[in-house]
């Protein structure tokens, strides 16, 4: 007989915006003086507490097996029978690559996930089981902040429309340097999710974090694009509220795009197009006049 635990991995942006770890690594161990019908770690969860240096080493010979999520979170583990199936299992995951990540930021970090029993099925050949878990969007901010990563999530809506907008493209701004972030573009249901690391904040040198704790995010603002063409923008100063400045790594931004200022940037596109018809009108004059002076 074997073991097969299949399940899923992925962490809370906010609320209605979820993230696979994709590239995170599952690890199981047999935990260490416990009996083979102690149960008492049953659904214990501690959200991801991170190991100490050299914690993970002292362990790897209780390693049982360990695999790779894919881009959606999913993982799927199996060994073969070698205890009895109600022992319980310690499960750590591993995290290298992170969306944004600044080059030089942390490298591979280890966290204690759960200990516990998982609900063993008995088919004709093996044991099934299957585990699941969301990490909770204020521990997966402290997560991504220790590598120097954001990701900003939310819905852009027009005023006075309760649906979100589809195929526009959301630009977010530094306002302390006006630098650009980062570039998403909206769903079908008019979401978008936008990440930028420490280095697309400013273009000087990075400074180190310690563990645990974060740089400063940024004060921001956004324009929003259709087709290229620029349909609204903010006011620098938008970014001086208290909900668009220093960012937490983790952020819920809804944007609702207002037609006064929908009418100032037609207006500036309607000038452009104005000088440019203009231009495409003297040039058919001259053509005209050329083919009138020309001889047959």
């Amino acid at each position: 007989m074997s073991y097969l635990l299949i399940g899923n991995i992925s962490a809370l942006i906010c609320d209605d915006c979820i993230e696979p770890l994709s590239k995170g690594r599952l690890r199981i161990y047999l935990p260490e003086g416990r009996s083979p019908s102690d149960t008492s770690g049953k659904g214990n969860f501690n959200h991801l507490k991170l190991l100490a240096p050299g914690e993970a080493e002292r362990k790897a010979d209780r390693l049982l097996a360990e695999a790779m999520l894919d881009e959606r979170g999913d993982f799927s583990l199996s060994w073969e029978q070698i205890h009895l199936f109600t022992e319980p299992l310690e499960l750590d995951l591993c995290l290298e690559q992170m969306p944004g990540r600044a080059p030089g930021y942390r490298g591979v970090t280890q966290y204690h996930l759960s200990r516990l029993v998982p609900h063993w099925k008995r088919t004709r050949d093996k044991y099934l089981g299957a585990f699941a878990y969301v990490i909770p969007s204020e521990h997966w901010s402290q997560i991504r902040g220790s590598y120097g990563t954001w990701v900003i999530s939310g819905t852009v809506r027009f005023q006075h429309h309760a649906a979100g907008q589809p195929q526009l493209k959301v630009e977010a701004y530094n306002a302390q340097n006006n630098k650009l972030l980062g570039t998403a573009y909206t769903n079908l249901l008019g979401r978008y999710k936008l990440q930028f690391g420490v280095k697309d904040m400013s273009a000087g040198v990075l400074m180190p974090v310690r563990q645990g704790q974060y740089q400063r995010g940024p004060d921001v603002y956004f324009k929003v694009y259709r087709n290229n063409l620029l349909l609204w923008e903010e006011d620098a100063q938008t970014a001086q509220s208290p909900e668009r400045k220093a960012i937490a790594p983790c952020t819920l931004l809804n944007i609702t795009v207002k037609p006064s200022a929908m009418k100032k940037a037609t207006t500036h596109l309607a000038q452009w197009l104005g000088g440019w018809s203009v231009m495409v009108k003297q040039r058919k004059r001259y053509q005209d006049e050329f083919l009138l002076l020309a001889p047959f």
